[in-house]
């Protein structure tokens, strides 16, 4: 009866994550369809984003990298906007490392062939990190259920995305009046979409509004893609704030108020209180 239980359980955990899934997937490829047709409708060669969807692979970094250059910006100036929306995936590539290797007791162990199925294994999981596929992975407790989630979604969502992108430039290529349909207002839009649930505390809600700030100040004097990058100031405008809170009234650092504030909560909490 309690193998039973457990069978049935696994059952309803499998077609619950293939649900939430595929309802990712939907979402994602809607974006997908709005970028392939922004793109081209913008002027971009249809190769552009066929082929950042499928080398890239990074809805927030293609989006923004596409929007510099419509925006009138440098190729080199959209590089380094999306590789600075890309700089998440290492810590991501770290929490989900276990998962992107071949499972134990897969081959004969020191062969050739599972070295060399060991590197694409890993190779083709690093492309298929994003957002999704690691919060469904550290969803799971069980190893073997945290690499299914993880490939699962990583690989549909590959599959759906450069389909989508696709059918979206195939629809773009016929638009000729991007503002009938409000493609232009795509981007902006989604990248909106994707900061305003990063903004769940204070301290980056400050770096992010000094960092707009900063952005839309520098964006009549700066090449377009140069103010996003500027942007970036704004965690140092927030280490420098943090600082300045800290200092006594004499200007110097009142460690020894900070330090004996930490000690006291740090009891209260080990007594209980």
């Amino acid at each position: 009866m309690a193998a039973a239980r457990r069978e049935r359980s696994r059952d309803a955990a499998g077609s619950g994550l293939y649900r939430d899934v595929a309802l990712v997937c939907l979402a994602d490829g809607i974006v997908g369809l709005s970028f392939g047709a922004a793109a081209v409708a913008g002027g971009l060669p249809w190769w552009v984003p066929v082929a950042l969807s499928v080398l890239v692979f990074a809805g927030g970094s293609q989006i923004a990298a596409v929007g510099v250059v419509l925006g009138g910006g440098s190729p080199v100036a959209a590089v380094a906007a999306g590789a600075v929306l890309n700089t998440r995936l290492l810590p991501y590539g770290l929490a989900v490392a276990d998962v992107m290797s071949p499972a134990a007791g897969d081959g004969a162990r020191g062969s050739t062939w599972t070295a060399v199925r060991g590197w694409l294994t890993r190779i083709v999981g690093a492309h298929v990190i994003t957002d999704e596929s690691v919060a469904f992975a550290l969803r799971q407790a069980d190893p073997a259920r945290r690499r299914i989630a993880f490939w699962t979604c990583g690989l549909a969502l590959f599959a759906v995305w450069n389909v989508c992108v696709l059918l979206g430039v195939l629809a773009g290529s016929m638009i000729t009046d991007t503002g009938a349909f409000g493609l232009d207002a795509t981007f902006p839009a989604v990248v909106v979409a994707l900061a305003l649930p990063a903004l769940t505390s204070r301290p980056v809600r400050k770096a992010a509004g000094a960092g707009a700030v900063i952005a839309v100040a520098l964006t009549p004097v700066l090449p377009a893609g140069l103010p996003l990058l500027a942007a970036l100031g704004g965690l140092a405008a927030r280490r420098i704030g943090r600082r300045i809170g800290r200092r006594g009234p004499h200007g110097v650092d009142d460690q020894f108020t900070i330090d004996e504030t930490t000690y006291q909560v740090r009891a209260g909490q080990a007594g209980g209180l």
